[in-house]
């Protein structure tokens, strides 16, 4: 089951990173991981745990190098579990800075996930946009980018779980298993998608997470650079 934590702690703004891509000047940089000790187990500096059940957090900053980049990265592991992290980002105003772009790498599905039903609720890839609203553990609203087991990519559907979740599908299935893939959505075409109407709050925390727990499998991914940029 994934859901989000409504906390976290800080807001990096960067025009680059050393060691992997040139980050696009004037980006709003949500973690590179540069500043996170190599070899750090468990919830990183500056993210927050979830407040339910009992993650077991087996995340380990790792350096990477391959196709699709080099730096340090966010390995996460999951068995049978739900780890989720939260990162506090200010106010990000959506229509400045539409574009949401993060690196992730899955190496491992959850046997059987499927994000429409509760008892399939697993993704091995997770990167969620909260826009809090009073109260915020009722009314928030929630994008979850997710990658699926078994749902197409491009569905777009509430979560089984929880009102406040939307889940968009962004990749599924096993096609790409194991490759660096750096991925782009509008954030703000999204949120009109999904709810209707302008964003009238600016998205203020960004969530990152992994899930096994509803289909007591197993699932493994990393998870590199994220940022909000102009378009």
């Amino acid at each position: 089951m994934a859901r989000v934590a409504l906390a976290g702690l800080i807001w990096v703004v960067a025009i680059g990173a050393q060691g992997k891509s040139a980050v696009p000047p004037g980006s709003l940089v949500v973690e590179d991981w540069s500043g996170q000790p190599t070899g750090h187990v468990g919830i990183p500096l500056g993210w927050h745990g979830q407040s339910w059940g009992r993650p077991k957090y087996d995340f380990r900053i790792e350096e990477s190098s391959g196709a699709g980049g080099s730096g340090k990265s966010l390995h996460l592991v999951s068995d049978g579990d739900n780890s989720s992290i939260s990162k506090q980002v200010g106010k990000v105003d959506v229509k400045q800075y539409p574009i949401l772009e993060w690196r992730w790498r899955v190496v491992t599905l959850p046997a059987g996930g499927d994000s429409r039903k509760a008892a399939g609720d697993d993704q091995a890839g997770q990167i969620y946009v909260v826009f809090p609203r009073i109260p915020s553990a009722v009314r928030s609203r929630i994008i979850g980018y997710v990658w699926d087991s078994t749902v197409p990519a491009g569905r777009i559907f509430p979560s089984a779980r929880t009102g406040m979740v939307t889940y968009v599908v962004v990749r599924s299935g096993s096609a790409d298993l194991d490759k660096w893939i750096t991925e782009r959505r509008n954030v703000l075409e999204d949120f009109r998608r999904i709810y209707g109407e302008e964003p009238g709050e600016p998205a203020e925390i960004v969530s990152i997470g992994i899930d096994s727990n509803d289909t007591r499998s197993k699932a493994e991914s990393y998870m590199g650079e994220i940022l909000f940029r102009k378009p």
